[in-house]
């Protein structure tokens, strides 16, 4: 294995890692919000909250770890990306900002104020919604070259089908991995009402994941040939993935066996998102720029893979301690610590 497979590997573990723990925090942010609208904010708020107030702060450890990473590993995206995401990726800051300032109302504005709350959980499906713009970029046909310099076409990108086909799964998505786990989150809890609302929205997102998922891959055969046949030699790991989408989704509906049914998804979304990622090699953007093209020297690359590595080894138990001690503390679930129970 070559020290671009590491570095790129190293680094998709990374984005997967904000993706999913991501997922739970926007959709919990948007679960909140619609629960407030819709006046059902006596089921939902007491649980979310008690899931957002310890969590929300080790999201973006996993981005910034990644941003850094694509830099330090692949110089050459900085020129390629630099300036096409600078309108996408400007948005999403804003957004990010915009989640921050949220806490900051509720620590020490009026706790529950509509406004503050509609604006955070739209913040939150809006995220990853821009940020999932990178990806659809990376396929190809949207970044020409103009005298030397990368310029992105804005008309195209924005009337591609498959924009806005990733643009829906990164939403759908989001909501159904986080539908998922707060299942279980507000199972653990005990709270049969919250649970019940929760597995009814996770059931809801369940489809649209699916067939945005696959609609995705139908646009790829027309916009990028060859990374669509490169997805069928991966096709085992798409139906492993598959598979336990239908697993999750039974044990969601009949089984109601809440842990294992994330453990599935959690399962679901790895094989699925490092299908896609294998079946992409070599390219960064295509067909631009490879992982071969804007590799590191030697003496960084290894040195970046020995510390993220160790960020690696030091975040995964950081996130086991938070949920052991706060999220699935017994006392601290039930609400008996913040006075909720």
């Amino acid at each position: 294995m070559t020290l671009e497979i590491i570095g790129i590997s190293v680094l998709w573990t990374f984005l997967f890692g904000y993706i999913l723990v991501g997922a739970i925090d926007f959709g919990a942010g948007f679960f909140n919000a619609y629960s407030l609208i819709t006046g059902r904010q006596r089921i939902l708020t007491n649980i979310i909250q008690r899931y957002l107030s310890p969590v929300w702060e080790v999201t973006n450890v996993f981005l910034v770890f990644f941003f850094v990473g694509i830099i330090g590993f692949f110089p050459k995206t900085a020129f390629y990306y630099g300036t096409t995401l600078l309108v996408p990726v400007s948005i999403g800051i804003i957004l990010l900002a915009i989640r921050g300032s949220y806490y900051a109302f509720e620590t020490y504005g009026a706790r529950g104020h509509k406004g503050y709350s509609f604006m955070y959980g739209l913040a939150g499906i809006l995220i990853p919604a821009s940020l999932s713009i990178v990806l659809t970029i990376s396929e190809g046909g949207f970044v020409t070259m103009v005298e030397g310099h990368p310029v992105l076409d804005y008309w195209l990108l924005f009337s591609s089908r498959l924009t806005w086909s990733i643009v829906v799964l990164s939403i759908a998505a989001t909501l159904y991995i986080s539908a998922v786990f707060l299942t279980w989150y507000a199972n653990k809890a005990r709270d049969t009402e919250a649970t019940k609302l929760l597995r009814k929205y996770a059931l809801i997102w369940a489809l649209p994941t699916m067939i945005t998922a696959a609609g995705i891959i139908f646009e790829l055969r027309i916009h990028n040939p060859e990374h669509y046949s490169n997805i069928q030699r991966f096709w085992p790991m798409f139906l492993i993935s598959f598979l336990m989408f239908i697993g999750t989704v039974v044990l969601l509906w009949v089984r109601k066996n809440y842990g294992l049914a994330f453990g599935l998804l959690a399962g679901q979304f790895i094989f699925a998102f490092f299908g896609y990622g294998a079946s992409h090699y070599p390219y960064l953007l295509y067909p631009h720029l490879t992982i071969y093209d804007s590799f590191t020297n030697t003496a960084m690359a290894i040195s970046l893979i020995v510390v993220f590595i160790l960020g690696l080894g030091l975040l995964i138990p950081s996130l086991y301690l938070l949920m052991r001690l706060f999220l699935f503390d017994k006392d601290y679930v039930r609400g008996k610590s913040n006075h909720h129970a």
